[in-house]
Parts: structure tokens; C-alpha cells; sequence
């Protein structure tokens, strides 16, 4: 490759107007694949959001053409179709050509916005091969088209619009046609582009299901806005694959309701609302009467509204907004809200460190986060963004401002003398020492038990029957009901590479209890130590010391029950375990059918059989047969009375037993029946037990 030595300003190139954004479109919309595709269409619906914001419109519809285009319709105010006096052009040409314009540069036209750099609408047009705006205002409908950020004319004529049909460009003065009549106090806009092939790669695509979720949360945001999401466009796997499909959202709670609908688990507290105003002063270029950039220092407002709800569970879900602008990122807002739970709750665990039992142990940001759902806004003048795709705010006052807000409103609830805040209040304290000390614990389990061998191990429990190899996905350990089944059980595996662990009775119901309970219980932790792979949100799957985790117990109630809680356990503490189907329960047999040797045969035969259908069935079939069955049949209560070689033949030997792997289709759900079994409710439990009771086979009943 030949360079020139020489590098002169005629080597330097000027990029006017929309050529910048054509020959760099990652600078304004992030990629050029399908996440860049969904900004473009997030810049023009924010734009309509943005006017219902200021109370203009409470309706906006997103429409995906069959033909890969999408229309964006609202009923607000529309874009202004007077002449702008500095370029001589009308207002909706200069929103669509050019940079840096528009009616959110404190102006007036809005207090607070999102489309804030003045580049959404044109930078869409300049990426766009045909957008077509139509503007209805003053009774009349205005219409206009561009081609790659040109203006000019389709000719449509009877042909349905496209990208493809006969383009004019306007050669002297572009025009703003006045294309049909509106109706006495219609106005709004409606804006329909087809992307640039040329700029977008070929596998690019409006996702369906992120419209739609953030269709779902504009419509949380703003209160009273009506957003329907239409799709025509009939893919193979999306909900319009049959014919168009219309989704409508509108919501009345706002930030309230968004936080109840994210929220995965059920509640300790409610859905408290923190709110609050300030105001800061920053200083900005702002245009004078001249035309001049003056810095001048502006006195902004800056309303903060958080909704927190925490609840049972420990996972965080949190969403921030500026001027209902995701920022996925953060940003000052964020960081003012963290920095404001840490103070309140350290402050309140000092308060009530007698009662709590908190000892000299800091609580930190995650042992608080753990199963908060909170959506936290602010609204505010001209926000300034880290680049233009707005994931991250960077005004610096805003920090100081939400800190201030939620610390005082948090406070307030945290300390009320009302009987249900105050309820409720104690009850996330208390969770929020529990998760410190099960963090503090968690650490400690991964600290102490990470496996070398199985020899060298000696922090494990002296119980564990270990097995010698230390091929983790070949090992198995066994959870044995009892030391009477130990003791078989023991001559029953292969110690080469099974395991046993024997537990005394039943363990903990983990579901009612907490997690310091949990880990305070001796068989809890007996089986979160030998795993070795912590517990919560500490646990590892990798760290996980066997390829298998096997429950067995007793073919009867008592079984059903030790391996319930055992389950409860796994799914509460160990989840990634059984998401990944590595825990699995074993089917012992209950009946051992000894069948008399008949004519021609040598030796007597055994049979064995798992429930009591099986077993009358297969006693019937040896008796048309003419084999003799040996009475009484052998019923086994445990597994304390089969021999050795019968607990390896029929459960323990992988060439003969048969396990069930317990499965995680539906987490939601699983947490629903986990907690209606083994919860602290006992109405639901008692209501779903009398109604259940007449499917109930009592023969199965060991009485």
C-alpha cells in the first residue's frame, strides 16, 4: 500500500450536513444492525412521547408494514409548518434535514424532554431510503418526502408507496404541500420510513417483542398515554405470523404499577413511593438576540419520583429514567440513589443493632438490592447525556438532588408510627441483616470448603461417605433418609464414585425460615458444605464438588415429604443445580414379587414392582400364566430393609435403577407451588388440600 509523504488542508475533508451521519452512523445510533434499527424507531416515537409528556396527545400508534417499513402516528400538536426565519425553511424540513434543530433547546416548548440533541428526526431521515412525514394542523393536512435526507417528490400515482418508485429531488426551493383537509381541531403527525438498505446490514429487523416491552413501558411512565403496537407484517414466529397483530397499553398507576409488574416475587413491603423536587443551577451556552453563544448561568428544576417494593426473594431488578428515557447504563440519578439506600440503612441498623443482633458486620449495597424492585425518574430541563444513544446521565446535581429525595422520603417510611409501614419495616430490616449474614456466611462456606480431593478434605462433615474419584462429572452423591439405609447403602454403592450423605429426619422447611435459620441448621448446612458451592446468590455451578445430586429416601409419606423439603431447599438456595438437571430423586422399589420356579425352570425369580397398580397387574399376568406367586408379597417400608444387592440392582446400580431428574420448565410457577406447599400461608395450603383430597389413592397411605 503507497502512502504520500505530504499532508496538506486539501487532504482534509468538510462532511456537510446529513453526509456525516451517512458515512458514520454508529456516532449517533450506536450499530448499524438490528439494535441500531430500534434506535432509529425509538428516536421518532420518543419524539411523540415527548409532546404527550407535555400533556399534547394521549394516544400514539407504531404500525410495521408489510413492506419493511414502520409508521409512527400521534395526535398531538404536529410539527410546525411555519417558515423558521434563520433558514427560511419550514419547520418540518428543518426538524427532518437539519442538525442539532428542534423546539428542546430551552426554548419553551417543553420543560422536560427526551430528545434533547436536536438530531433524533433527522438522523432517522438521513438513514432512512424514503420518509414520508404528514402533519395535520390549521384544518389542513401537510405532507412531505425525503430520499437518503433528501427532499423531493415521489411519483406514487396509483402505485402504493415505495422507496423504489421515481424520485425528484426539489432543484430550486423545496415545498411543503398542503396534501388533503384535517377536521376543525385535528392535529398530529405521522411519520413512515423505510430503512437504508445501504446503511443497514442485511440480517437487521424491528424486534416484535422489544416494541412491545417498551411500548408497555412508556405507557407505565406516563400515566394516562395509550400506546398501541400493530405488527402486518406477518414473520414466521411472531404473533402476527397468522394474520396482523394489535397490542394496546395503558396504565393509570404509573411508576406504582410498573414496579408491580416487575417485581418476580412476593412482597415484604409494598410499593412505597419516594418523591421530591430541587432545584440546581448550571451554566450553559444559550443563543442570544444576535445569534451569539453566551454562557449564562440557568437555574434548573429537578423533580425526583422512585417507586422501591422489596420482596421475598433475591434477585435485584431495577430501572432507571430520565424524562422517561431508559438509561440501562445509569448515570448520576443512579448512583445518588445508592448512595442514599447505603446511609439510610446503615444508619438504621445502627439504631436497632440491639434488636437486630447486628454485631461490628457492615451491611453493603447488594445485602440491601436483594429482592428490590425499583423504578427510579427524574425529570429535568435539557439533561446532559453521555453520547447521543442516552444510556447514561451525566448531570452532576442530579446525584446530589435524588440522594436528598430518597434519603429523607425512605427515612419517613422506615421510621413511621403507622401500624402497617411500621410492619413492614421491620420485616425488611430483618431481611436485610439476614442477607448480610448469609452473605458474611456464603463467604465463608466458599472460603473454607473448595475442594482439593476427596481425602485431603477436612473441613466436610465426618457423616459424608465420600467417594474416591475426583472426576466431577462421573461422581454422584447420594442424600440417604436415615443411618439404618446408610449402613445398606454403604455396601450397596460404588466408592469409586458414590457419595453418601445420611440426614437425621426432616430438615428445615427453608421456605418458612430465614436464611440465617437455614444456615444455622445442621443439616442445611451439612448439605451446602458438601456441595461446596455456596448458597444464594453466592452460589457456583462450577464449584459444584459432584455431577449428580441423588434424593433417597423412602418409598412412603414421610419420604415424600424429606424429599420435599430437601427439593425446597435445592430450589431456594441451590437453583442453578436443578436448572442445569443435576438433581434428581430415586425411585427404590415397593413390593418384591418372588415368583416359584415352574415346570423347566431352575431357581426362583424376583420381581420387582414401583406402585400398587403395577404390582396387581403384574401378580395377574404371572397368574394367567400359570406361575406361582409366593404369599405374602414382600412390601418394603424403607430402604432399611432390602439387602445390599437388592438397593444396588434395583436404585443405586446406573445399569438397572431408574431416577427422575427434576426439571425447572417454569421458575414462576415452580415458586408458586413451592410456596403454596411449604409457605407460612396456611389458608391456601388448607384450601388446596380438602379440594385435592378426592383424587387422593389411600392405598398409597402407610398407616
Amino acid at each position: 500500500m503507497s502512502t504520500t509523504t505530504d499532508y496538506s488542508a486539501r487532504h482534509l475533508q468538510v462532511l456537510e450536513g446529513l453526509e456525516a451521519v451517512r458515512k458514520r452512523p454508529g456516532m449517533y445510533i450506536g450499530s448499524t444492525d438490528s439494535r441500531g434499527l430500534m434506535h432509529c424507531l425509538w428516536e421518532i416515537i420518543d419524539n411523540s412521547v415527548d409532546e404527550a409528556l407535555g400533556g399534547h396527545g394521549e394516544r400514539i400508534e407504531v404500525v410495521l408494514h408489510q413492506d419493511g417499513s414502520v409508521e409512527v402516528r400521534d395526535h398531538a400538536r404536529g410539527i410546525p409548518v411555519d417558515i423558521e426565519p434563520r433558514t427560511g425553511l419550514s419547520g418540518v424540513e428543518v426538524v427532518f434535514t437539519k442538525l442539532h434543530a428542534g423546539g428542546k433547546f430551552g426554548g419553551g416548548s417543553y420543560a422536560a424532554s427526551g430528545g434533547l440533541h436536536g438530531v433524533g428526526a433527522s438522523v432517522v431521515n438521513a438513514l432512512s431510503h424514503r420518509l414520508d412525514v404528514e402533519v395535520d394542523r390549521a384544518g389542513k393536512t401537510y405532507g412531505m418526502s425525503f430520499r437518503r435526507g433528501e427532499p423531493g417528490r415521489f411519483e406514487d400515482g396509483r402505485r402504493a408507496p415505495s422507496p423504489d418508485n421515481d424520485f425528484s429531488p426539489f432543484e430550486k426551493s423545496s415545498e411543503l404541500a398542503v396534501v388533503g383537509k384535517a377536521r376543525r381541531g385535528v392535529t398530529g403527525t405521522r411519520v413512515r420510513y423505510w430503512a437504508d438498505p445501504q446503511v443497514f446490514i442485511k440480517t437487521a429487523r424491528f424486534d416484535y417483542d422489544e416494541l412491545v416491552a417498551r411500548a408497555r413501558q412508556t405507557a407505565f411512565l406516563v400515566p394516562g398515554l395509550t400506546m398501541v403496537v400493530r405488527d402486518e407484517r406477518r414473520l414466521p414466529g411472531t404473533p402476527g405470523e397468522e394474520g396482523p397483530a394489535e397490542e394496546v397499553f395503558a396504565y393509570s398507576g404509573g411508576i406504582t404499577e410498573y414496579a408491580e409488574y416487575l417485581a418476580p416475587d412476593s412482597g415484604v413491603t409494598e410499593v412505597w413511593r419516594l418523591k421530591g423536587s430541587d432545584s440546581f443551577t448550571e451554566t450553559v451556552p444559550v443563543l442570544d438576540d444576535r445569534g451569539h453563544m453566551v454562557s449564562t448561568e440557568v437555574e434548573r428544576e429537578c423533580e425526583v419520583d422512585v417507586a422501591v417494593r422489596w420482596g421475598t426473594g433475591y434477585d435485584t431488578t431495577l430501572r432507571s429514567f430520565v424524562n422517561i428515557i431508559a438509561t440501562p447504563k445509569g448515570g448520576t440519578h443512579l448512583a445518588g440513589f445508592d448512595q442514599a439506600l447505603l446511609k439510610v440503612f446503615r444508619k438504621q441498623l445502627e439504631l436497632n443493632a440491639r434488636r437486630l443482633k447486628v454485631g461490628n458486620d457492615k451491611v453493603d449495597k447488594d445485602d440491601i438490592t436483594a429482592g428490590l424492585t425499583a423504578v427510579v425518574t427524574v425529570r429535568l430541563a435539557e439533561p446532559q447525556f453521555e453520547g447521543q444513544t442516552k444510556e447514561v446521565l451525566g448531570t452532576s446535581a442530579v446525584r446530589s438532588i435524588v440522594s436528598r429525595v430518597v434519603e429523607k422520603e425512605l427515612t419517613e417510611r422506615i421510621t413511621s408510627k403507622h401500624r402497617g409501614d411500621k410492619a413492614q419495616a421491620t420485616l425488611l430490616l430483618d431481611k436485610v441483616v439476614a442477607e448480610m449474614k448469609s452473605r458474611i456466611s456464603a463467604r465463608l462456606h466458599k472460603e473454607t470448603q473448595r475442594r482439593k480431593n476427596a481425602l485431603e478434605s477436612s473441613s466436610l462433615p465426618a457423616k459424608l461417605a465420600d467417594c474416591r474419584s475426583n472426576d466431577t462429572a462421573r461422581s454422584e452423591l447420594f442424600i440417604v433418609e436415615g443411618d439404618s439405609a446408610l449402613g445398606t447403602a454403604k455396601l450397596a454403592r460404588s466408592s469409586d464414585y458414590q457419595a453418601l450423605l445420611p440426614i437425621r429426619g426432616k430438615i428445615l422447611n427453608v421456605q418458612k425460615a430465614s436464611v440465617s435459620d437455614m444456615l444455622s441448621n445442621a443439616e442445611c448446612a451439612a448439605i451446602i458444605q458438601v456441595v461446596g458451592a455456596g448458597s444464594g446468590r453466592s452460589f457456583d455451578l462450577d464449584m459444584a464438588r459432584y455431577g449428580k445430586i441423588v434424593i433417597m429416601t423412602d418409598a412412603d409419606v414421610d419420604g415424600a415429604h424429606i424429599r420435599t423439603l430437601l427439593l425446597t431447599l435445592f430450589f431456594r438456595y441451590m437453583r442453578p443445580l436443578v436448572q442445569a438437571g443435576r438433581v434428581y430423586a430415586a425411585m427404590p422399589p415397593l413390593h418384591r414379587i418372588e415368583v416359584s420356579a415352574g415346570r423347566g425352570r431352575s431357581g426362583r425369580e424376583y420381581i420387582y414392582t414401583y406402585t400398587e397398580q403395577e404390582m396387581r397387574r403384574t401378580v395377574g399376568a404371572l397368574q394367567k400364566k400359570g406361575r406361582t406367586v409366593k404369599q405374602p408379597l414382600q412390601r418394603y417400608k424403607g430402604l432399611g430393609e432390602m439387602d445390599a444387592d437388592q438397593l444396588a440392582e434395583t436404585t443405586m446400580d446406573p445399569r438397572h435403577r431408574t431416577l427422575r431428574r427434576i426439571t425447572l420448565a417454569d421458575a414462576a410457577r415452580a415458586d408458586a407451588v413451592f410456596d403454596l406447599l411449604m409457605g407460612s400461608q396456611v389458608a391456601p395450603r388448607k384450601e388446596f388440600i380438602v379440594g385435592s383430597a378426592n383424587e387422593l389413592d389411600r392405598e398409597r397411605i402407610d398407616a
